[in-house]
């Protein structure tokens, strides 16, 4: 596999600005500059719902992570004392449409989708998966197959590279970005860009030679060969970027701060040792505390070179 430089993709994101130009909807106040919706003071805008509704985001299957989360639901419930139901969306956008709308309470987002989870649906993130040592995150691939000719970003023009969806870091805001700034290749110029709507389907489609190339987060990636659903010798990499913050979990910013206290507990108590949660993210150990204004800022900066508006419909 060809190992490629990131340093010219680090200059221009970091030449664009500190932070990308990030704000919070109208509906929302930001007064203590942490970059995410303050809890309402006002009790009457509180809510306290009898069963909290989680989400993970979605990526495979979604009834194959019901059950992985099945055992840390539970020790959610144990912990708040309401019933915990498992909500199985499909897309980014409706995730994000359920938390606006007050039906999503608990959450994990996809790094892409983080801050405009943040700024249209008040979602207010802190924590995410670490491994025992507390390293995090997970890196964006190019992958194509063996026999494609392609060995290199370059090779791709001309051909099409599959996309996820336009909310998502590594399946289209940092390979756009990456291609750009390193590569001088644009879609549509240089490549037909095609979207799958997962990074399964993606990584399916390049095992399956339906796509010559695609970029996908690896760590979907490996679990996916660790479980057999694709083998690694139909991959081959082509690309690997810097390391990004993986998955954000957090709850919707109306909730009760007592109840939003309880969660956070649910988090950081849950014991990952033989738990459905391990079997499947094998390399993590814990839930480990973050903030959106520090752990995100890359993904703000990738934003920014990209151009990308977070105003909400």
């Amino acid at each position: 596999m060809k190992r490629l430089c990131t340093l010219a993709f680090s200059s221009v994101i970091a030449a664009n600005a500190a932070y990308a130009d990030f704000s919070l909807d109208s509906r929302y106040v930001d007064n203590d500059n942490d970059l995410v919706a303050d809890i309402p003071t006002d009790k009457s805008q509180l809510t306290d719902p009898s069963t909290l509704i989680f989400a993970y985001t979605p990526v495979e299957d979604p009834a194959v992570y019901e059950d992985v989360w099945s055992d840390f639901l539970e020790h959610m419930e144990d912990v708040t004392g309401k019933k915990v139901k498992f909500y199985p969306v499909q897309s980014n956008a409706a995730q994000i449409e359920a938390m606006r709308a007050g039906r999503l309470h608990v959450a994990g987002f996809n790094t892409g989708s983080n801050p405009l989870a943040v700024a249209c649906a008040g979602f207010r993130p802190f924590a995410m998966m670490a491994a025992a040592d507390g390293s995090f995150g997970y890196e964006m691939e190019i992958i194509t197959y063996p026999s494609s000719g392609i060995n290199s970003p370059e090779d791709i023009k001309g051909k099409k590279l599959a996309f996820t969806s336009q909310t998502s870091n590594s399946g289209f805001k940092a390979p756009s970005a990456i291609l750009k700034a390193d590569f001088d290749m644009l879609p549509e110029r240089d490549f037909e860009p095609v979207f799958s709507g997962k990074h399964d389907n993606s990584i399916l489609g390049v095992a399956n030679k339906d796509y010559p190339a695609a970029a996908v987060a690896n760590s979907v990636l490996k679990r996916m060969i660790s479980r057999d659903v694709v083998q690694s010798e139909q991959i081959k990499s082509i690309y690997k970027s810097q390391t990004f913050p993986t998955t954000g979990y957090g709850v919707a910013y109306n909730l009760k701060p007592e109840l939003q206290d309880k969660i956070k507990e649910a988090f950081f108590t849950f014991n990952w040792e033989g738990s459905k949660l391990k079997q499947e993210f094998k390399n993590e150990d814990q839930f480990l505390p973050i903030t959106f204004k520090e752990h995100w800022n890359v993904i703000r900066k990738i934003d920014t070179a990209n151009g990308v508006s977070y105003s909400c419909k």
